[in-house]
């Protein structure tokens, strides 16, 4: 495991492990934290030895959103003093990126949800494919307690996963949600103790690196796709992104072992 500054990482047995590390602020975003977060993202989907993603933090927080207290360069545009612009251009390059690098990283990314994630932290947890959640965590849309308008694609991320009027009440309202609340609400796949948490998604990771990866690349596409494609345009993807896949090993592989009567060996090519 590599130590950076804010960030541990290490990729073993072709999962890549990224913890946030900076307890003392509740993993809170610095932008040089951020920009190697998306980095390492980039870096998994380009890396044919990695073939999954596991999202976490130290200490009691998973992420509380931007740094807010490091300066102006630290928030989401709220300097004191700005030009138009100056905003909406903070956004993009910052937040609004390392949702899309979640979002677009072709493998899958599992969010494993130690503690307190708010604002930012939130949506950065609500981008993953899957999230784990412990039974200590909590999800704080805490936007609307500070004056801000939900950032980070949090309004085009939560009316897809719980509907416009849930998706309202938690970003109108900015009440923590617990982990079994979020897991009722479908925004968390499985809730397990804290001491089971880095086990539990770590067998997932392990599960995933050993499936078809370029398969898994192209569901992922496809799913998130579907939710802004009409039928003819869903379905002309689907029938796109299967002929890509015939062309894939695996995709070989994976017919061969069934006609065989064996287990599919993966080898994510």
């Amino acid at each position: 495991m590599t130590a950076e500054a804010g960030l541990r990482h290490e990729t073993r047995d072709h999962v890549s492990h990224i913890a946030l590390d900076r307890p003392e602020a509740l993993n809170a975003l610095t932008p040089a934290l951020r920009d190697r977060l998306i980095g390492l993202l980039g870096e998994a989907s380009g890396d044919a030895d990695v073939r999954a993603v596991v999202l976490t933090g130290t200490g009691r927080g998973f992420c509380a959103g931007a740094d807010l207290r490091g300066g102006p360069a630290a928030g989401e545009g709220v300097a004191a003093e700005r030009v138009a612009g100056d905003v909406a251009r903070t956004l993009r390059l910052g937040a609004q990126r390392l949702v899309a690098a979640v979002l677009d990283c072709e493998k899958p990314v599992i969010a494993a949800v130690n503690g307190t994630a708010a604002g930012l932290g939130v949506h950065l947890a609500l981008a993953c494919d899957l999230v784990l959640a412990a039974e200590s965590a909590r999800f704080i849309e805490v936007f609307v307690r500070r004056g801000l308008v939900p950032d980070g694609g949090g309004a085009y991320l939560l009316p897809r996963l719980i509907g416009p009027h849930r998706a309202k009440e938690l970003m109108f309202f900015g009440d923590a949600l617990s982990a079994a609340d979020a897991e009722r609400l479908g925004l968390v796949n499985r809730v397990v103790p804290g001491e089971e948490l880095d086990k539990t998604a770590r067998a997932w990771a392990e599960r995933l690196a050993t499936g078809p990866t370029r398969a898994l690349a192209l569901t992922k596409q496809l799913v998130n796709a579907s939710l802004d494609a009409d039928r003819a345009t869903a379905f002309a993807a689907e029938a796109a992104a299967q002929e890509i896949n015939m062309t894939t090993a695996d995709a070989r592989e994976g017919v061969r072992s069934f006609v065989e009567r064996r287990s599919p060996e993966y080898k994510g090519r």
